[in-house]
């Protein structure tokens, strides 16, 4: 069998299809939701949390209260706009003070793709540099935004041992389903990302709200044109592949707090990854709880997630 040259390079056109993929995801990030019926409130006091981490950012006492409701929580989705530099040193300060309080941390992130794996654990034993992991894993080409917001994350899981788990899927695959559709992927491009069978399509509401994000650049579309359903489709993609990436882990390693760095529109509602991990995830006693890191400018509704970091 044929592997998927997962780092070979990309024409102009793929390029293209890639950003147009990625403009239209970025509506994603402001849209109006509720929260997801899957977590349980626990509610513990805040007097263990300093009132600031590790590189001086600054807690508030209202930002002191949630991090003593993540103490609970087996699942942490910490929610980023992925160009907000404020948004990556409250995601490092969140990581640094939780770590205090449970030394077995792993950090998902949605800005490498499942192919780095190995990569991220060569770097994490120090036998790759941070240089060298930034160009083999071809960061700035395949996520597109400054490594100097994930660096620090990065270093803070090495230099306490912390496991890295690459959750995306390649950015090959997704560009191929929205041009094609799945019947155009090969069994090299298959093994990653969960069994077609597993990919819930089922939310109503979910593609309704993709629906009319995906209309603001495309128009008037239907919700049956074959334009958009690939569209639907490689959004799909990105959330069950990362939801079964976090399941397994969680699975294979139950005494672990788990944080995921994953952009917006993944998180709000719960219809994109925690959700998905749920389902996986049934049978256990399972805890998760969303953040949203910071507002994108449009008014949003309570409970959009579990915690909204920076306001009420």
């Amino acid at each position: 069998m044929a592997k998927l040259n997962i780092y070979s390079n990309c024409s102009t056109n793929l390029l293209s299809v890639k950003m147009n993929i990625r403009q239209i995801a970025g509506f994603l990030w402001g849209l109006v939701v509720i929260i997801t019926s899957n977590t349980i409130w626990l509610v513990p006091t805040a007097e263990a949390f300093p009132v600031s981490a590790e590189n001086d950012v600054r807690f508030t006492q209202q930002q002191q209260k949630i991090l003593a409701q993540l103490q609970t929580a087996n699942i942490i989705y910490l929610g980023e706009t992925h160009d907000s530099e404020s948004d990556h040193q409250q995601q490092l300060a969140i990581i640094q003070t939780l770590f205090k309080h449970k030394s077995k941390l792993a950090i998902g992130m949605e800005m490498f793709q499942r192919p780095a794996q190995p990569l991220l654990d060569r770097y994490l034993a120090a036998k790759i540099t941070t240089a060298e992991l930034r160009q083999q894993t071809e960061f700035d080409r395949r996520w597109g935004f400054k490594w100097e917001y994930y660096a620090p994350i990065l270093e803070f899981a090495k230099a306490h041992r912390l496991p890295i788990i690459a959750l995306n899927t390649p950015t090959e695959i997704t560009r191929k389903v929205a041009r094609e559709g799945w019947e155009s992927l090969t069994p090299a491009e298959l093994q990653y990302i969960p069994p077609i069978a597993e990919i819930d399509r089922s939310n109503a509401k979910y593609q309704q709200m993709i629906l009319a994000s995906y209309q603001q650049h495309a128009g008037i579309v239907s919700i049956s044109s074959k334009s958009f359903d690939r569209f639907y489709t490689a959004q799909l993609l990105w959330d069950e592949t990362m939801a079964e990436r976090v399941a397994n882990f969680v699975k294979q390693n139950p005494d672990y707090q788990t944080i995921v760095l994953a952009g917006r529109s993944h998180i709000i509602y719960g219809y994109g990854i925690p959700d998905r991990v749920f389902r996986r995830l049934n049978r256990l006693k399972l805890y998760q709880k969303t953040v949203l890191l910071s507002h994108d400018g449009n008014s949003e509704q309570p409970k959009a997630a579990n915690f909204s970091w920076n306001g009420d």
